[in-house]
């Protein structure tokens, strides 16, 4: 496939800046959400764990990320209208909340420390409670469950016609479960010694691509009064390929990214035992002895930064960065091309945003 396409730096460019906005705008309607939450949820008075809860709540929710779903979102709601739906903000608020509830969760799963560049919710608590790692861990699973919950409710309380506020709940709904699907299939993943590209594909689409990208797409199109069903086909191919694309972005840089740039320590998906693309891709490429070194290190939660350079090293002998850099680039170009052929049938400034989006997300370096 060609990577010449002459639209594409104009389109990604273009989508970066569009992003920048969006996060912006959103970042404060979040706050303003969270500000008004203490007051309008109905909690135990006399509880102080509660307000904690919801204090650690927000400072995950606000501490960074790229509201990539954010973009889709309004972006989908483009390709009908220019004017902002009904329903639109409080979509955008569902969608990050019920993201804040699958982060808490993995990182309770995978004993994640840090998140977003600082720590995670199940170690804030870990930290609250030292002696009493039942209660730390009981809050952590709490306060995701609480995050879900409240992403159903925020679009209960939109401001849009039932009908629509029912299609969107549908939506939420349907992504919610189908992602708890995915990662149950992403723990039996990790017990395959070297799983098929198809089962990966698969642990992607459910566990990362449903609810990132095409819950978003849906909820857009539904908010702007078109009806996503009639053009569910197109919508899960670009979702399908522009997912891949970006959790092979994600998987190459947990190896090979840059500590501060990442926010985090690379190497968790070793650490965690997570057979991701990248480590799948060393161990198809290594040696016996060399496979070795990679086993040994897989799941060892005290793995140190020296053997995670050791199994960096075996990785770029055997030219496993470049392979996942062609391979996702193959993947956006294919998810690029997609979106090109929806010109037809949407508005195509906000089509070039889609056309540009995963050629974007390639380039980043977090």
């Amino acid at each position: 496939m060609s990577t010449t396409h002459p639209a594409h730096p104009t389109t990604a460019a273009a989508a970066r800046e569009r992003l920048a906005g969006y996060r912006h705008r959103f970042d404060a309607r979040f706050a303003a959400y969270f500000d008004s939450l203490a007051g309008n949820l109905d909690t135990p008075r006399l509880s102080r764990f509660t307000p904690r809860c919801l204090e650690l709540l927000r400072d995950l929710s606000l501490r960074g990320g790229k509201r990539l779903r954010v973009a889709l979102l309004y972006e989908a709601a483009r390709l009908v209208t220019d004017e902002e739906a009904p329903g639109l903000a409080e979509a955008a608020l569902s969608i990050e909340l019920l993201q804040t509830h699958g982060l808490i969760h993995d990182d309770i799963i995978d004993d994640g420390a840090v998140r977003r560049g600082g720590p995670s919710t199940y170690y804030a608590y870990r930290r609250e409670f030292p002696e009493d790692p039942r209660t730390a861990l009981g809050l952590a699973v709490l306060a995701g469950d609480l995050a879900a919950f409240l992403s159903m409710q925020v679009l209960l309380e939109a401001d849009a016609p039932a009908g629509v506020k029912q299609a969107m709940l549908e939506v939420q709904l349907r992504a919610g479960a189908e992602t708890v699907a995915g990662q149950i299939t992403d723990l039996e993943r990790d017990f395959e010694p070297l799983p098929s590209e198809d089962l990966l594909h698969t642990v992607c689409e459910y566990k990362s691509t449903r609810y990132s990208i095409l819950a978003p797409l849906r909820l857009g199109l539904l908010a702007a009064g078109e009806q996503p069903a009639a053009h569910d086909e197109r919508l899960r191919r670009y979702a399908t390929l522009a997912g891949i694309s970006g959790q092979m972005r994600d998987d190459y840089l947990d190896l090979f990214g840059d500590e501060h740039t990442l926010g985090k320590s690379p190497g968790s998906d070793i650490r965690s035992g997570r057979r991701s693309y990248a480590v799948r891709a060393v161990l198809a490429a290594a040696t016996p002895a060399e496979r070795a070194v990679v086993e040994s290190a897989l799941g060892d939660p005290g793995c140190t930064a020296g053997t995670i350079d050791r199994v960096r090293r075996i990785a770029r002998d055997h030219g496993v960065d470049e392979e996942l850099r062609s391979s996702m680039r193959h993947y956006a170009e294919a998810a690029a091309s997609e979106a090109s052929a929806w010109h037809p049938h949407w508005r195509p400034e906000a089509v070039s945003f889609f056309e540009g989006l995963p050629l974007w997300n390639v380039q980043r370096a977090h």
